[in-house]
């Protein structure tokens, strides 16, 4: 089967591996119907060292089970699954509480530590099939698919940094950052009913569909001028929440300049930074909290599907561009040179 591998920053590949077979009982072997690039993909693409290469690639997909080991009891030969960007158990005592990112079973992790399986692939060997495969009630060339498929992350993700930041309908909401993950923060802040959402990003067809998405102001500038227009627009106190899903210092720095006393600065985005200002002068003077983290999606899927499949909501709209296989390398450069927002795959 054909796979795609990062050699090293600005070289990926496709090529052709072995297919995957079942190794445990509690594997599933998927055959990849759609997949797509991520946002925190183009961290290692603008910088990988080829020493660390080559990387399987691909945290986000849906495909059709083409065989189960002998204990995987939840699927079977057949069905449509979408798979999280984290492998659970969906039992141990982290899942029960809704923290699959941290499950405690031996082959728990993140697909990007499965060196030998990835999404952006023909096929994918799934451990812990029973507690990372959702089942999908559609068929594989339903017009759901795209949106169903921003629940193995970037909807997810968009989700966690709200509930993590407490958004309710007395909230007025920041987000930091234009891409898919800020844009389903957006989503996500309005359907907990925030009353404000500002979104923050400098591309009109992003902040356009952010618009569309539940933004109710658009802040183009960044820095202190893009702190002050924040501020301006709540009255000088800035908001309750704060989501940043960029990752970068800046966007810390920006998100401390912005969140009100008592708020919350809720981080997804991938930091690119271990130290931070957390001390009397930023965080602990005004009762700032910091949460956010990996999104555990796993524990969001039942309840974000509904939305999808009644058309309440359509997350999908963040793809606006689609490839196969052998589209993949130049869709990692357009991401990067930021033509494309989120690129679909369908192999």
């Amino acid at each position: 089967m054909r796979a795609t591998f990062m050699y090293g920053a600005g070289d990926v590949r496709v090529e052709n591996v072995p297919d995957p077979v079942i190794k445990l009982p509690t594997d599933a072997l998927v055959r990849v119907t759609a997949s797509c690039i991520c946002g925190s993909d183009l961290w290692p693409y603008g910088s990988l060292s080829p020493a660390d290469g080559p990387a399987r690639m691909g945290h986000e997909f849906i495909g059709v089970v083409e065989d189960a080991g002998s204990e995987v009891t939840t699927v079977k030969r057949g069905d449509l699954v979408v798979a999280p960007f984290a492998i659970s158990d969906n039992t141990c005592e982290f899942c029960r509480e809704g923290l699959h990112t941290s499950c405690a079973h031996p082959q728990a992790g993140f697909w990007d530590g499965e060196r030998e399986e990835g999404g952006q692939a023909e096929a994918v060997r799934v451990p812990l099939a029973d507690g990372t495969l959702v089942k999908l009630p559609v068929a594989a060339d339903s017009a759901l698919i795209p949106s169903l498929l921003t629940l193995s992350d970037v909807f997810g993700t968009g989700y966690h940094a709200a509930v993590a930041g407490g958004v309710n309908e007395r909230t007025r909401v920041t987000v930091i950052g234009d891409g898919a993950v800020g844009l389903l923060a957006v989503l996500s802040a309005k359907r907990l009913g925030a009353e404000q959402i500002i979104l923050m990003g400098r591309h009109a067809a992003r902040t356009d569909l952010g618009r569309e998405f539940g933004a109710t102001d658009v802040v183009s500038a960044r820095g202190e001028e893009g702190i002050a227009q924040v501020r301006e627009l709540t009255g000088g106190h800035g908001t309750h929440a704060v989501l940043e899903a960029v990752g970068t210092m800046s966007a810390y720095e920006q998100a401390l300049g912005i969140v009100r006393p008592g708020g919350v600065i809720s981080r997804v985005g991938v930091p690119q930074y271990e130290e931070a200002p957390i001390g009397f002068g930023s965080l602990f003077r005004h009762n700032l909290r910091l949460a956010g983290g990996p999104a555990p999606v796993r524990a969001y899927i039942e309840e974000l599907m509904p939305d999808i499949l009644d058309g309440a909501i359509e997350p999908g709209k963040v793809f606006d561009a689609t490839t196969d296989l052998d589209g993949v390398p130049a869709g990692y450069q357009d991401m990067a040179d930021r033509k494309s927002l989120k690129v679909l795959i369908k192999p």
